[in-house]
This record gives structure tokens, sequence and C-alpha cells, in this order.
């Protein structure tokens, strides 16, 4: 007897458990993709509004050492 005409190997569920745990295994795989999408696009948006702050911060300490009359 080989290993598929052995019941005892036949690793299929009846009952569809087996479809069950392909789909959620899909889903957790699918929410892993999604989480590292966001992450990868949360890290230009952070160095982005990092480079404006630093622009506005230069702005405004220009604009404040021409009000003074102070050369910059």
């Amino acid at each position: 007897m080989t290993k598929a005409e052995n019941p005892i190997h036949d690793r299929r569920s009846p009952d569809g458990t087996a479809a069950l745990r392909l789909e959620r295994c899909v889903a957790h795989t699918l929410r892993v993709i999604e989480a590292a999408c966001v992450e990868r696009e949360d890290a230009p948006v952070k160095a982005a509004r990092r480079h404006l702050a630093e622009i506005y911060g230069v702005t405004r300490l220009s604009r404040r050492l021409e009000r003074r009359g102070t050369p910059a």
C-alpha cells in the first residue's frame, strides 16, 4: 500500500478545514503585505515633513534676523 492509498497519510479533511486554513493563511499574508506597504509609504512622509520643518525653521530665523537688521 502506498502513502496515497493509506487513509492515515491523507491529510485532506473531509469537512473543508484545509480550505479554511488556507483562506486564513492567505488573509494573514495579505495583512502582512499591507502593513509592509503602509510602513514603506510612511518613511518618505516623515522625511518630507522633517525637510519642510527645517526649511520653515530656517525661513523664520532669516526673517527674524532681517527684522533686527542683523545680516544673516
